[in-house]
């Protein structure tokens, strides 16, 4: 018997004002103007992708006490978008990165039900945690907290959102008009939690939400982080775009899944990538080095490596060989509101100046070489070719897709990948689902046609 085939899973990103996208294109819109997110919403659903993604700033970012303008992460508020989309989309899922350091359960608990509801069961929550005190300045609480205290926080706050969420049941409501009983047990939305990090107790207000327990979503490549997000996560971000490593990651994150009691369907992997489309590979290649050129200039290249030296390079020549000194990384960080995502700083040095030596690249080359998250970059049937090897390889779940032109570059995806991916019949071509669960073809336990009618 064959192995059924898999169905590609597909997320939609807008990003901001970032060296990512081509803010200065003149058919580049505006970052936050209600009409991108719009855009960009009701083309993902007219392509059937699965959700729409909102990553999201706590700060503006800042190099030696100043803001850099090429490189802000800065937005309206994440749940206002969503629910504004909830209503001129009927079928997109609804994701949002909300942070757990500054954040309180209830308060989650409460907005992500009241989407789930808002949108019929389509809402998603991108579950992280705060790394530096920078951003806490932002807070009444100030501060942070450090790696093992964060994690310890995070799984506490999932673990708190989930008993507000379950403190409903999916029959309390009847709303019996003969009766005139409209709750099933007086103690419906009861909680009490007390742990390391909270101590409340109260009624929780919004009732049962048509998926029970919205989808989160989570990303991890520590130990740590993949133990947290494969015990908790419904979907995790991979940051692997290429096999094998693609693969091994995709193994590891299942196999803890199973270890943590679950079922390996029950977790989803998700790389992010880029894509540039041309009528002939040559073209595709010609226009995503054009774009990345105009992406990299000197400036962000030296900023972007200053993150992982930690010291100030403007005075090296972009142009020039990649810098000689060693990082400092015990000195305060020159980059605020940016977290350094590698493992080791002198290990991504001495890789650096390893490739910049074999290509013969310069300091802004080596960048544009380097720092590429796995572009797709192809004929619209090579690029549905590479997804669909990827996915049915076990590479992957699928891909949350972006583009460097806000909010259009989408629709060259829609109309051009899609229906490859449709041929192939690894994309749906109607949507099946009433709820995000259902789509992603995760567990939906908790759900009940009964849920929040009333009278």
């Amino acid at each position: 018997m064959s192995t059924p085939r898999k169905q590609v899973i597909l997320g939609a990103y807008l990003g901001g004002v970032n060296h990512h996208t081509s803010w200065w294109h003149p058919e580049a819109g505006s970052q936050i103007d209600f009409g991108s997110f719009e855009h960009t919403a009701r083309t993902a659903e007219r392509g059937k992708f699965d959700f729409f993604f909102l990553a999201e700033g706590l700060a503006l970012r800042e190099r030696a006490g100043k803001i850099f303008d090429q490189d802000i992460v800065g937005r309206p508020d994440t749940f206002t978008v969503l629910a504004s989309l909830a209503a001129v989309t009927e079928h997109l899922g609804l994701a949002g990165t909300i942070n757990t350091t500054f954040n309180e359960p209830y308060e989650l608990a409460r907005q992500f039900a009241t989407l789930d509801h808002l949108s019929g069961g389509r809402a998603a929550w991108n579950v992280v945690t705060s790394f530096d005190a920078f951003t806490g300045q932002n807070f009444r609480r100030g501060g942070y907290l450090d790696r093992s205290q964060r994690y310890a926080r995070a799984e506490e706050t999932v673990a708190a959102v989930r008993e507000l969420w379950d403190s409903w049941e999916a029959g309390d409501i009847v709303a019996d008009r003969d009766t005139g009983r409209f709750l099933a047990r007086p103690d419906a939305g009861s909680f009490a939690i007390k742990s390391s990090q909270f101590d409340i107790s109260g009624r929780f207000t919004v009732p049962r939400s048509p998926q029970g327990r919205p989808v989160t979503l989570q990303a991890g490549v520590s130990p740590q982080g993949r133990d947290f997000a494969a015990a908790n996560a419904d979907a995790i971000f991979s940051p692997y775009g290429k096999l094998p490593e693609a693969a091994d990651f995709y193994r590891d994150i299942k196999a803890r899944a199973v270890a943590a009691g679950r079922s390996a369907d029950d977790i989803k992997i998700l790389p992010s990538a880029s894509f540039v489309l041309g009528d002939t590979e040559a073209e595709a290649t010609e226009k995503f080095h054009a774009i990345r050129n105009e992406q990299v200039t000197g400036q962000t290249a030296l900023i972007l490596l200053e993150q992982i030296w930690n010291r100030d390079l403007s005075t090296y020549d972009p142009e020039g060989p990649v810098p000689d000194i060693d990082p400092d990384p015990e000195a305060p960080p020159i980059i605020q509101g940016k977290a350094f995502v590698y493992q080791d700083r002198f290990d991504t040095v001495a890789k650096l100046r390893a490739v910049a030596e074999e290509k013969k690249l310069t300091l802004r080359e080596v960048v544009i070489d380097q720092f590429e998250r796995g572009p797709l970059v192809g004929t619209a049937s090579q690029i549905a070719e590479k997804i669909d090897s990827f996915v049915q390889n076990d590479g992957s779940d699928g891909f949350i897709l972006g583009s460097h032109l806000v909010p259009s570059g989408l629709d060259e995806f829609v109309d051009r990948v899609v229906p490859l991916l449709q041929d192939r019949g690894a994309l749906r071509t109607e949507y099946t689902g009433t709820t995000l669960r259902d789509n992603l073809g995760l567990p939906n336990l908790y759900s009940s046609s009964k849920v929040a009618t009333s009278a």
